[in-house]
């Protein structure tokens, strides 16, 4: 019989492990860390942890149930661009 998880401290796992769980590169994670695309993480010491529920969490937010639908909120390991500002937005007061 397996504990309730719920009752357990919160599991971290190091970005090898992590990334191993989700299914990518150590170097895939490293690049969503660093872009902040990626899992939110924790620095313990000079260690960086991801929490499972984190990484279940934004796993989720890629989920689609069809090719046809609208592509997963999860965005690609590179750098994003930031939104672009309307005219009347630039120079608002």
């Amino acid at each position: 019989m397996r504990p309730d998880t719920a009752l357990l401290p919160p599991r971290f796992l190091r970005t090898k492990e992590a990334a191993a769980f989700l299914g990518l590169s150590s170097r895939t994670l490293e690049k969503h860390r660093t872009y902040g695309t990626g899992p939110s993480y924790r620095k313990l010491g000079g260690r960086v942890v991801y929490a499972l529920d984190e990484l279940e969490a934004w796993a989720a937010k890629g989920t689609v149930t069809s090719t046809s639908d609208p592509r997963g909120s999860v965005l690609p390991a590179k750098r994003q661009e930031p939104a672009r500002q309307t005219h009347a937005a630039r120079y608002a007061r």
